[in-house]
């Protein structure tokens, strides 16, 4: 069993690199593995289902790049191949005056990254917009929008093996192995050889990683995002999607309001250091991966500067009472009586040795192998530009 390419991942990127090159040279044999039984089993399928517009990210960084030029392309694809999607847009709110000046920096970030109609609303006509939201400013987000990204990942597949390429799932990489040139990509339940390996393996992209980086200085920790839903009677509260003003510290968003493009609201997520990579429960717990986590002296370094902010992301797991109170900030009319229990997903956040939690897209080379090692949000948004990028440094190797 012989490929030219052997991508590992059957994630949003994976997929979409894999589509991307077989797109650009039909000839060259592709494989896509995948532990799960069914495409887009992780982080991808449990996306809360945002298109991202591009107003976070530091202008000319990876994110910034790859999330504009990645949003045209998605649209386009979806256009032309019948996907739903919303454009409803989104306000980012400021509550205090400090959040007002980062606000402020938000607005001039996403000008220079090239968004147009975005807009600066005072608390009146921010009212206007949102009735029930609290805020003294805010930016109304055009761009911004919804979809279903597991329905887009089936389409990559679907289209990628209409070219010819193959898609294995079920199987579980276990090692990588060089030999005269060539990789062996041992699985569960076969051997491949391959002239390249790309690795989107997601919540494992570092392990995986490891079998063709010998000194790799991330490591994958995982961050559980959990979400309530919005009662019926309540779902008129929210028009747009709503966000807060994001810590700068942190690469997380807070807890926002997000319509869903197959109805509902969701409330979240927080966002709280798991106990196992795939661990989407509280009682979700790998005793092997959590020591990894704990001994790691990047995280340690993290744990040590941050724990206030990760003892508070915790108590409102456990709190319902903490996690109303923290979207009563947007909305005080929300009761904890509004929300009822929703889905969970598990975030990749790359962190070094040092204890810089990674912010933009890390895509690392060897001779054997192209290692996407942190492709966290936006990379859903950003999947065809990301693909598009991966893509072309594969086809330089042929």
């Amino acid at each position: 069993m012989q490929y030219d390419v052997v991508v590992i991942g059957a994630g949003i990127v994976g997929l979409a690199t894999a589509l991307k090159i077989k797109e650009k040279n039909k000839s060259l044999h592709i494989l896509v593995l995948d532990k799960e039984q069914e495409v887009a089993a992780h982080q991808t399928g449990h996306n809360s289902g945002v298109i991202h517009s591009g107003l976070y990210y530091k202008p000319g960084s990876l994110k910034a790049l790859n999330c504009i030029k990645g949003y045209n392309m998605l649209l386009k694809f979806c256009n032309e191949n019948q996907m739903q999607y919303e454009l409803c847009g989104k306000v980012v709110v400021s509550t205090s005056d400090s959040e007002t000046a980062y606000l402020h920096q938000l607005l001039s970030r996403g000008k220079e990254n090239g968004l147009a109609g975005l807009k600066l609303l005072s608390a009146g006509e921010l009212k206007e917009r949102e009735p029930h939201v609290n805020g003294i400013e805010a930016i109304f987000v055009p761009q911004t929008g919804i979809i279903d990204y597991k329905e887009i990942s089936e389409k990559y597949a679907s289209l990628f093996q209409s070219l010819g390429g193959g898609i294995h799932l079920g199987e579980k990489v276990i090692d990588i192995k060089k030999e005269k040139g060539q990789s062996t990509v041992v699985t569960s339940k076969a051997t491949y050889e391959t002239t390249l390996v790309v690795n989107c393996s997601g919540l494992y992209s570092d392990k995986v990683a490891r079998f063709t980086e010998q000194k790799l200085d991330v490591k994958i920790i995982p961050f559980r995002g959990e979400y309530f839903e919005l009662k019926r009677e309540k779902q008129h509260l929210v028009k747009h999607l709503i966000y807060p003003v994001p810590d700068p510290n942190f690469p997380f968003l807070g807890v926002h309001f997000t319509r869903m493009i197959n109805g509902g609201i969701e409330a979240g997520p927080n966002a709280v250091f798991a106990f196992r990579r795939e661990g989407y429960k509280k009682n979700n717990i790998h005793l092997g991966e959590l020591a990894e986590s704990l001994t790691w002296p990047g995280f340690q370094k993290v744990a040590g500067k941050y724990w206030k902010t990760g003892f508070g992301e915790l108590y409102r797991s456990f709190s319902k009472a903490a996690f109303t109170k923290a979207l009563q900030k947007l909305i005080p009319s929300i009761e904890a009586k509004d929300l009822v229990t929703g889905g969970a997903g598990v975030r990749a956040q790359a962190c070094d040795r040092t204890g810089g939690l990674i912010d933009d897209f890390m895509i690392l080379e060897n001779e054997q192998a192209i290692n996407v090692c942190n492709a966290p949000s936006p990379a859903a948004t950003s999947s065809l530009s990301i693909g598009n990028t991966v893509s072309d440094l594969v086809l330089k190797r042929f």
